[in-house]
């Protein structure tokens, strides 16, 4: 059995990152055949996946994403291939997330007063 394993920091806070949880859930469901599940915390979720040959979770907190991935004997020879798919999805989707937070940062950020002669 191969496993992979990925940790993405992040500053999003626990209601954003919880979007994008569910958003790579919602895809890889869709693009991998995997059933997931969300077991909501207080201060995490836990998202778990599996489908025939590999089965994980996905740890969201507010400022990290773990992920913990079991491929089965036939998936494990894929495994670097596997683990580059889930890498460039999860950091697409933060990417976007993160580029919209700090757009909403500069656009709530009041306009400089100007100086009084």
């Amino acid at each position: 059995m191969a496993d992979i394993r990925i940790r993405r920091e992040h500053t999003l806070g626990l209601a954003k990152a919880r979007k994008i949880a569910w958003k790579w859930a919602e895809e890889v469901e869709e693009k991998f055949g995997m059933e997931c599940g969300v077991l909501e915390g207080e201060f995490s979720d836990t998202v778990s996946f599996t489908r025939s040959g590999v089965n994980g979770e996905l740890i969201v907190a507010a400022d990290h994403f773990d992920l913990h991935a079991r491929l089965g004997f036939l998936l494990g020879a894929f495994a670097k291939t596997i683990e580059n798919e889930v890498l460039a999805n999860l950091d697409t989707l933060l990417a976007k997330s993160e580029a919209g937070v700090s757009a909403a940062k500069s656009a709530a950020k009041p306009a400089a007063k100007k100086a009084r002669k």
